[in-house]
């Protein structure tokens, strides 16, 4: 697989840089090319006429993938690797099963999550592909589902477990459980969809260097392309919106101070530090 050109979001006095890595090196971004709108030709041509200049790469915390408030929606897909459903007793769905999280649990590659202080149950990571829509549309053929993908990123669809729980068996949304402060940990960067091929990539979690979750993207039940069309036939997608791929097996209780590694291959490493 050749190195994909990346690009990373980081914290400035004006609000937000960009830095393009490109072939190893880092390169200052045009702030007009904020994903999801930049795309890896446009990039590498503004390099090739000189219009990018060369810095360190950058260290540190970063802020999330995508600005937060260009995200319209996250839909979220649940049991879509069959092994992950297993290890809960369950079984795929059917059809495809989504849910949301709200945009203000966007956080960047190391953060601090803090768990709320009362809720004290289980609390866990899940190591997902993240899905950025860079065209919209609604009733998407199939065949055409990935002209509107813009990209991909890392994300970690932390989740209250024990809350999960309850909830779905008082046949409730799981809607609590998903949407605490931080609980969407999204980077370390963008990768635009022409410089990746994301139908089978590697996806790792680690919790303090011991690997948890390791699966490939080829495994998931409900592929991009069909997982953009049928959600379209539901809701219209927007430039921006962001789709969770879902999670495979492995998922487990994260305690305080645990430090985890989301990994997905071509992308990067995401890493949070869970305060509780």
């Amino acid at each position: 697989m050749s190195t994909p050109l990346k690009l990373y979001r980081i914290p400035a006095s004006s609000g937000t840089r960009l830095i393009a890595e490109i072939d190893g090196a880092c390169y200052e971004a045009p702030p007009e090319h904020e994903p999801p709108t930049t795309n890896g030709s446009v990039l590498r041509g503004f390099l090739a006429d000189g219009g990018l200049v060369e810095r360190p790469a950058p260290e540190g915390a970063l802020l999330p993938a995508v600005d937060p408030s260009a995200v319209g929606k996250i839909v979220c897909l649940g049991k879509n690797f069959h092994a992950h459903a297993e290890e809960f007793g369950e079984e795929v769905p059917e059809d495809p099963l989504f849910f949301p999280k709200l945009r203000e649990t966007l956080v960047g590659h190391e953060a601090e999550v803090r768990v709320p202080g009362h809720y004290t149950d289980r609390f866990d990571h899940e190591a997902e592909l993240a899905v950025v829509i860079g065209r919209g549309g609604a009733d998407i053929p199939l065949e055409e589902a990935m002209d509107h993908v813009a990209g991909y990123t890392v994300a970690n669809d932390l989740t209250a477990r024990t809350l999960q729980g309850a909830d779905r068996k008082k046949g409730w949304p799981w809607y609590r459980a998903k949407n605490f402060p931080g609980s969407c940990p999204l980077g370390p960067c963008f990768v635009p969809a022409d410089e990746l091929d994301a139908s089978d990539l590697a996806i790792t979690c680690h919790v303090n260097g011991e690997l948890r979750q390791d699966s490939r993207t080829s495994l998931m039940v409900v592929p991009i392309d069909r997982a953009i069309a049928h959600l379209s036939t539901y809701l219209p997608l927007s430039a921006g919106d962001v789709i969770l791929m879902g999670t495979p097996a492995g998922v487990s209780a994260l305690e305080d101070g645990d430090v985890v590694t989301c990994t997905v291959e071509g992308i990067g490493e995401l890493s949070s530090t869970i305060r509780r």
